[in-house]
């Protein structure tokens, strides 16, 4: 057990990460000495260095400053996706440092707070930012760890009054059967980490698990699609959400008005109609639908639930609009699972109409491209034009025979091209871009602002 007593510095490996920038913030507001080591500059790190928190790039135990070479006073923290070859972990790890996981300090916040998780395989950011938004915008209050940046707050750590934290439930590496929450939420469950769970099979036993993990009389949310898939303990409340009058919350009456989409929630208690969202694609009316229920278990009231949405604008890189006019659309997104891809590309349609699209996607491991070439590929014959960049290893080794041409060569669409993320500028300033999409959960989001820059300067 920690004894954050005797603790003043907070030393992370990988703070550059979302989720480790989130766990960085807190500490730095508890009033630590917090720094870390990152392998790149990033605009979230250097927004980390603004807040007073140190920072370095090179792996090398010199970097590491006098004040954290306590080791009586120090706790590292480190993430599973910094790979074994880290010097720095290493020497820590030798010199006989207190280290953990950052899924087993969200565990401890987990256990001491009436904490709300939101797993699955794709959609959780999104939920669990609006379900923190939500109940931030009410007297119930909260504070959140989010996997995202929020575009309300522009940060993705929130502290509240309350005792109430929103978390997301990261599956990888099983990190989520580190959580005791009080309420949690499971939007999908699509075969993905396979390099951790082997099977699909074994992978949604793992969520089994994580339902196990809920506090004693504590509450789960179902997305319907998902519902009977999983063995369920005994003692909870358990609710499902979705589009069809089966469900315990059900969305009904969905039109569009200008750029927003107004629709009514059936829950348990009765309906809340009225409601708007001003964020595109149909899988953020789910997404909302999932908070919403979320923010009614919380005790969050009906009024604030409708006036919170629909101020409510959206997380950096998820289904994020960053141009909108009749010219030029331009959208990027986090997708990185072929279902994802199919959400975004199918959202994009549903809004958008017939407007040519081209898409700009960057695979992410070796080991889902290697396991998802088809689907991917399927996926991206959604498109009007594609431009394939490079895998993005993120923690692997590379895998012989495995690269985007996996993908390229599955696919049936002829307007279609590899390329290095160099030559992008050059492409796209030759192409004539309706609406362009950039998809992927690698360092794609570095290009985001320099493709927003050419499209603007393109508009005039």
């Amino acid at each position: 057990m920690i004894d954050f007593g005797k603790i003043s510095n907070v030393w992370f490996i990988g703070i550059g990460g979302i989720g480790m920038s989130a766990l960085a913030r807190y500490f730095s507001e508890g009033g630590f000495n917090v720094g870390g080591y990152d392998r790149t500059e990033s605009s979230l790190t250097r927004e980390l260095i603004s807040e007073g928190i140190r920072v370095v790039y090179r792996d090398a135990t010199g970097e590491i400053p006098d004040e954290y070479l306590d080791r009586a006073k120090t706790l590292v923290i480190y993430t599973p996706a910094i790979p074994p070859a880290n010097k720095m972990s290493a020497w820590f790890r030798a010199e006989g440092y207190q280290m953990h996981k950052r899924s087993e300090i969200l565990g401890l916040i987990s256990k001491k707070s009436r904490a709300i998780a939101i797993a699955g395989t794709h959609g959780k950011t999104s939920v669990s930012t609006i379900t923190a938004h939500l109940l931030k915008q009410s007297e119930v209050d909260c504070s959140a760890f989010l996997g995202g940046i929020s575009k309300n707050y522009r940060t993705n750590m929130l502290t509240g009054k309350s005792n109430f934290t929103v978390m997301e439930a990261d599956e990888f590496d099983r990190s989520f059967h580190q959580l005791s929450p009080e309420m949690a939420l499971i939007t999908s469950m699509d075969a993905d980490h396979l390099d951790v769970y082997g099977s699909y099979e074994n992978m949604v036993k793992a969520y089994g698990e994580f339902t196990g993990k809920i506090k004693v009389g504590g509450t789960l949310v179902l997305n319907e699609k998902i519902a009977g898939r999983i063995d369920l303990p005994a003692g909870l409340q358990t609710y499902t959400y979705g589009f069809s009058p089966s469900a315990d919350f059900q969305v009904s009456g969905i039109s569009r008005v200008m750029e927003a989409y107004n629709f009514s929630v059936t829950t348990p208690w009765g309906s809340i109609d009225d409601l708007s969202l001003l964020i595109p694609g149909k899988m953020n009316v789910e997404n909302s639908l999932g908070a919403i229920a979320m923010a009614k278990l919380a005790g969050v009231k009906d009024e604030d639930i409708r006036k919170a949405l629909l101020y409510y604008r959206g997380v950096v890189r998820r289904f994020d609009v960053r141009i909108s006019n009749d010219k030029i659309v331009y959208i990027d997104d986090y997708a990185h699972h072929p279902c994802e891809l199919n959400y975004c590309i199918e959202s994009v349609r549903e809004f958008y109409g017939n407007r040519m699209i081209t898409g700009i996607f960057q695979p992410h491991l070796y080991t889902r491209t290697r396991d998802h070439a088809d689907g991917f590929a399927a996926a991206l014959d959604k498109l009007d034009r594609v431009i394939l960049l490079p895998v993005y290893p993120a923690r692997e080794e590379a895998v012989e025979g495995v690269d985007s041409g996996m993908i390229y060569d599955r696919m049936m669409l002829k307007d279609k091209i590899i390329a290095a993320k160099d030559e992008l500028t050059e492409i796209l300033e030759s192409l004539k871009i309706d609406i362009l999409l950039t998809m992927g959960a690698g360092d794609i989001d570095r290009l985001v602002e320099p493709i927003e820059d050419l499209l603007r300067k393109r508009l005039g």
